[in-house]
């Protein structure tokens, strides 16, 4: 078995009940043994403004320090509008600077779009793969991820019902993870954390 990946998980929502959530926690659950899951909060991160790149906020540190520890990075997102919610827009901007420095640059990630439709947030999902492509952040590109009909999957507790949706996060789990050793840097060549 390979070495234990850390997968930093933004999720575009910032509800605690939301799909999006529910989605993360269930491929965290779900997938194989050697990720371990890391949830990023971006809530509290005030905007990108490059004037406060001379004092960062705290938030700003922090963000970037959770990022750049992690071997990769699983993005879980709603669809706001046909395209990706501002809160999650503003934290790919502030993982990117300073310029030069973004903490995004060669992590291996991965795009799950959420919808109460049945178009499972196909424009969320590609507007953010847009991002990803600048960032040099190799994105894996099957299966493609979109669940619809999102409100329906998890009863009262939260937990995942659907069977055919569980089968299917377990599949993307497992190739998520042999995507990541495809294109993490062995041990010895990595930054000490």
């Amino acid at each position: 078995m390979s070495q234990p990946r850390t997968v930093a998980v933004v999720v575009g929502s910032l509800r605690a009940d939301s799909a999006s959530r529910k989605v993360a926690k269930a491929i965290a659950a779900l997938a194989p043994s050697n990720l371990k899951f890391a949830f990023v909060e971006i809530g509290d991160l005030p905007h990108f403004d490059q004037d406060l790149e001379a004092t960062p906020p705290e938030a700003w540190t922090r963000f970037r320090g959770e990022i750049a520890w992690a071997d990769a990075v699983l993005f879980v997102t709603p669809e706001y509008n046909r395209s990706v919610p501002g809160a999650l827009k503003n934290a790919v901007d502030v993982g990117s600077r300073p310029y030069g420095q973004s903490v995004w640059n060669g992590k291996p990630a991965a795009v799950v779009s959420t919808s109460m439709g049945a178009l499972g947030g196909f424009g969320a999902y590609h507007h953010l793969r847009q991002s990803l492509v600048f960032l040099n952040m190799p994105t894996l590109n099957q299966p493609e991820t979109y669940i619809g009909n999102s409100l329906s999957l998890f009863d009262e507790a939260g937990e995942l019902v659907n069977e055919s949706t569980t089968e299917f996060l377990r599949g993307f789990g497992q190739t998520f993870a042999a995507w990541i050793d495809t294109h993490t840097a062995p041990a010895a060549d990595r930054k000490a954390a």
